[in-house]
């Protein structure tokens, strides 16, 4: 049973007012952005040079039909070989279909693993299923898929891992939207976990980082980390959840060298 994410007392004027009080470290130039909540970035993940792809998070689809076809355009010119896709396509199951659209226009086989809300939302996985088999890649609902040259793309639904298919090759890539499910994986090693579910934070501040992240994010927050799973990077997201806000905390599409 999937839990809702605890982001402890914090109420809405108590978001707005931490907003506030970050502003004025944006006027010393930490970052140029610092409020634009659809400013995609592009950053770089390399770990390799076997593969070249890209991975993004948390699209939180609510009918922004301008900012997905920038997200979609930029995904198109990075001219990756595959996509990663860690969960959270809407929110509400009334953009489902005009979200998965745009999944559908990506020029790369794109390869996803459902996220809390897609669960909460009532989407139909069917309908995911369809949208990513279009595009050549899948909807991997704890369910595996080989790669050329010993790869294997492993997407997890949900919280739990356990019960997952056997290993497919020796090289495996892991999609699960929780980061901290990266601390479960006792006696396993992979060659990277992809996550998301974060969003950063949404709000960042100099020297702290985002003071509230959701429950399920433990100690990994934004970017990548060693674990003794291996190597986790978890990824800002497209979208927001509750407040339409970002704070030196841009949306991000990763391209990924591993």
């Amino acid at each position: 049973m999937l839990q809702r994410e605890n982001v402890g007392s914090m109420n809405r004027r108590q978001f707005l007012r931490l907003g506030a009080l970050a502003l004025p470290a944006a006027a010393a130039g930490v970052d140029g952005h610092w409020i634009e909540r659809t400013s995609l970035r592009v950053t770089k993940l390399e770990l390799g040079r076997s593969l070249r792809f890209v991975h993004f998070s948390d699209f939180h689809h609510k009918g922004d039909t301008r900012y997905a076809a920038e997200m979609v355009a930029q995904i198109n010119a990075l001219k990756p070989e595959f996509v990663c896709f860690t969960g959270d396509i809407v929110e509400e199951r009334r953009f489902a279909d005009e979200a998965l659209g745009f999944i559908r226009q990506i020029n790369a086989p794109v390869y996803g693993a459902p996220g809390n809300h897609d669960y909460w939302s009532g989407i139909s996985f069917d309908d995911c299923e369809r949208a990513f088999a279009a595009t050549g890649g899948g909807w991997l609902n704890n369910r595996n898929i080989a790669l050329p040259n010993d790869w294997e793309l492993l997407g997890i639904g949900g919280y739990s891992w356990r019960g997952l298919p056997e290993p497919r090759a020796s090289r495996r890539i892991v999609l699960m939207h929780y980061p901290i499910q990266a601390d479960q994986f006792s006696g396993l090693r992979f060659t990277l976990m992809l996550a998301g579910h974060s969003h950063g934070g949404q709000v960042r501040l100099p020297l702290i980082g985002a003071p509230i992240v959701p429950w399920g994010v433990g100690g990994y927050q934004l970017g990548h980390y060693d674990t003794p799973a291996g190597p986790l990077y978890v990824n800002a997201g497209i979208g927001t959840y509750r407040l339409p806000i970002r704070i030196n905390c841009r949306p991000e599409i990763t391209i990924v060298t591993v």
